[in-house]
């Protein structure tokens, strides 16, 4: 396979010819949070959908400690 001069990573057998240029620019400047999960991780978690939800339920048990440790100050 033959590299292109000007990006050792693009092979000549790439075909750009029908992109968009800036096609998704907008999209991206309104900001992305891309995470990697690790395969051992993602087996139990196999989409986004998957993530956010157990991430919610984390934010709630995450949430009622921290009322938990706020009352508890107040009382001592």
């Amino acid at each position: 396979m033959k590299r292109m001069n000007n990006d050792p990573d693009m092979l000549e057998e790439y075909d750009f010819s029908g992109g968009v240029q800036g096609k998704y620019s907008k999209r991206y400047a309104q900001g992305t949070n891309v995470v990697v999960i690790d395969p051992d991780v993602a087996e139990y978690f196999p989409d986004n959908e998957s993530v956010n939800e157990a991430l919610r339920g984390l934010t709630a048990i995450i949430k009622r400690q921290k009322r938990a440790e706020a009352g508890h100050g107040e009382h001592s």
